[in-house]
């Protein structure tokens, strides 16, 4: 068994997480986890370094057909190996799609509140954003979100590219089979280019399970840019590499080019890492990591509900992941800037997400648990005091 109740010291390193904010705040922002990437991966970087050559690396037809590989073990969903496009990370990777997806009458189609970045291709592109905001469903203290079809079918006809979240960031919800299909027929209803960013689908809490949109139909996958990576599940996000599998030929070439024209080359270290990390090799400590997840997940929204009156919160199939709601506390303005001054602790702020996001936060947990207990103790005496 992993031992992740370590706290590693990430002051001495140059974390974004831990030096954005001073020393005496609790970072829980930020999605990286407090924990050590695999001991398989670790060495195969050991071993790169050991070599002592830090030339020009590619991703070698064994890397792709290990990426393959694992689609089909996790999935039973059959890739070809020629079908896997490395790239410098997720963002990037649908960076990439909407410059050939879409136009200043044909924007960029969002569920919201949604991951920030997402946010930013309106932004970097010029392209119009399209919003079909979730419906919200409140069952005591706990929120869970459902696609407003409605909405969804009325802005799909508007957009030239679908981004979706599945696993959701920061909602947590892994959509089912039903509503994959249905977002899928009404995309190529309307010849809308989808990308599937499911950098958390190997993340499943409770032992759920997982299903890639495009292993849904052929057809829908010659319509689909599926996004993967190592780097949220094996935590290496620092190693910038990342794949897009994109089984229609022509939809490739077109997108290869384009990662060409931006001269997206992937890191060397992030190859050797994703190789590793796909391979199985890390299976064992992905098991004990899922189980340490489920706990902490059970804790936070244990230690909430019980110690937080009027906080609502999700209750993530997925993710290391929770958003809460303060909306019905006593707190004026935003709640991450309330948690910064008053607990000393860092969130991500919720609006960065969407208009949805407004008077909620962003916490992570993948962290060890003694400091996520720390971050919630200091949170409800900040929260005592109001």
């Amino acid at each position: 068994m992993t031992n992740f109740d370590i706290v590693p010291n990430r002051r001495s390193t140059n974390s974004i997480k831990w030096l954005r904010y001073p020393k005496d705040v609790l970072p829980m922002w930020v999605a990286d986890m407090d924990f050590p990437a695999p001991a398989p991966v670790l060495k195969k970087l050991h071993k790169a370094v050991d070599h002592g050559v830090m030339g020009y690396d590619i991703a070698t037809p064994s890397l792709k057909e290990t990426v393959a590989a694992r689609m089909d073990k996790l999935y039973g969903w059959k890739v070809k190996p020629e079908a896997v496009v490395d790239v410098t990370g997720i963002v990037s990777g649908f960076s990439v799609a909407a410059r050939i997806a879409c136009s200043p009458k044909k924007g960029v189609l969002l569920q919201t509140p949604v991951y920030n970045e997402f946010h930013e291709v309106k932004n970097n592109l010029g392209v119009p954003q399209l919003e079909a905001p979730f419906i919200r469903q409140v069952n005591g203290n706990i929120l869970s979100y459902e696609i407003d079809w409605d909405i969804f079918e009325k802005q799909v006809k508007k957009a030239g590219m679908f981004l979706l979240c599945n696993p959701h960031n920061p909602l947590g919800i892994i959509f089912s089979r039903r509503d994959l299909q249905h977002m899928a027929e009404l995309c190529i209803e309307n010849n809308v280019l989808i990308v599937s960013d499911e950098i958390h689908s190997e993340l499943l809490l409770d032992g759920n399970s997982f299903t890639p949109l495009a292993k849904l139909s052929a057809e829908i996958a010659r319509h689909t840019v599926t996004l993967v990576a190592p780097s949220k599940t094996f935590n290496v996000p620092g190693l910038f590499c990342g794949f897009a599998i994109i089984p229609d030929k022509e939809l490739r070439k077109r997108y290869v080019e384009e990662v060409a024209r931006l001269r997206l080359h992937v890191n060397g270290m992030g190859l050797y890492a994703a190789e590793t990390a796909f391979s199985g090799q890390c299976d064992g400590w992905l098991a004990d990591l899922r189980r340490y997840l489920t706990a902490n997940r059970d804790f936070l929204v244990e230690y909430v509900t019980g110690n937080m009156p009027g906080v609502r919160l999700t209750n993530p199939d997925a993710t290391y992941l929770g958003w809460l709601d303060f909306t019905q506390t006593g707190i004026k303005g935003s709640p991450y800037q309330f948690f910064l001054k008053n607990a000393k602790v860092a969130l991500s702020e919720g609006r960065i997400f969407g208009r949805e996001g407004e008077g909620h936060v962003r916490l992570n947990f993948g962290t060890p648990r003694k400091l996520l207990t720390q971050g919630l103790e200091k949170m409800r005496k900040a929260l005592d005091r109001v």
